[in-house]
């Protein structure tokens, strides 16, 4: 199979899975690749059964417990896969609605952050909730495998809320690292965001090297067609990014995403985090 060849919409079913899949389309449709929508199934649900068994006696009461125990477990199991095919085949619907050709859909029993390492040689794109079905019943602000399969790919993810809307203006968060040059180096190659408005904007610690920077990153894009405006502002990046996307009404957000290692995140917290809990828009995280 060739190497980034499609988009990869990983679905849960929950309130967030139509936007997902609305983006997903989007995407696909912006990079004219293939959309595929993947669903996982927990291998080993952490589910109750509904019958109390701990007073099972007699003989044989052990096998029969068993067996009862496995065709109950196997039932959960079929109504998961009909439940899912059911979900899939509605975003497929909606997806072929949205213009995409015939876009896949795949079912797989396994873990998230495994199934999508395996999966992503071929994937050029990812997207996925910033919420999922689990917290929907915790209330956390970010779904709870997020940061893990952030840091498990190397590809584009892109992480979006519950709310679609076709993006105008693009913001890119460039702090002249090599993480967010190869990424606007990137983005002036690609079809993605091909006539779209960009503003750049570089914030944080003034640093002397900085305008020189800002100014290679803008006349990169400007090179490739884009019109860009480039924003140098000091002050803390959380604080001057949230209030420039809603300043400018920004509809999607780019930056490089864990930077440092988890090690010094235990002592100096995520960056990346801080601002996928601040941002309300969709955030296309560079890796």
């Amino acid at each position: 199979m060739p190497n980034e060849n499609r988009v990869l919409a990983c679905v849960d079913q929950s309130q967030y899975a139509d936007c997902v899949a609305d983006y997903a389309a989007w995407a696909a449709l912006r990079l004219s690749l293939p959309l595929e929508f993947l669903h996982i199934l927990d291998r080993h649900p952490e589910r109750a059964v509904g019958v109390d068994h701990s007073g099972a006696i007699g003989v044989d009461a052990q096998e029969k417990l068993l067996q009862t125990l496995a065709a109950e477990d196997e039932a959960r199991s079929r109504a998961a896969r009909e439940s899912g095919r059911a979900f899939l085949n509605q975003l497929r619907e909606r997806a072929i609605a949205a213009g995409v050709p015939s876009p896949d859909v795949r079912q797989r029993h396994g873990e998230l952050e495994a199934t999508l390492v395996e999966q992503a040689p071929s994937v050029r794109l990812f997207v996925l909730g910033r919420r999922g079905e689990s917290a929907e019943t915790t209330q956390r602000d970010l779904g709870r495998n997020l940061e893990r399969v952030v840091r498990a790919l190397h590809q584009p993810i892109l992480t979006v809320t519950n709310d679609f809307q076709v993006p105008r203006r693009i913001m890119i968060a460039f702090d002249g690292g090599q993480l967010t040059r190869k990424g606007v180096a990137m983005l002036a190659g690609s079809p993605l965001f091909a006539g779209l408005p960009i503003h750049l904007l570089m914030s944080g610690k003034p640093r002397k090297e900085a305008p020189k920077q800002l100014e290679w990153a803008q006349e990169t894009l400007l090179q490739a067609g884009f019109e860009v405006e480039a924003h140098l502002l000091p002050g803390d990046a959380e604080t001057t990014i949230a209030e420039k996307v809603r300043e400018l009404d920004i509809d999607m957000l780019v930056m490089g995403a864990f930077t440092h290692s988890p090690l010094r995140r235990i002592f100096f917290g995520s960056r990346t985090l801080d601002l996928l809990r601040a941002a309300s828009i969709p955030v296309l995280l560079l890796r």
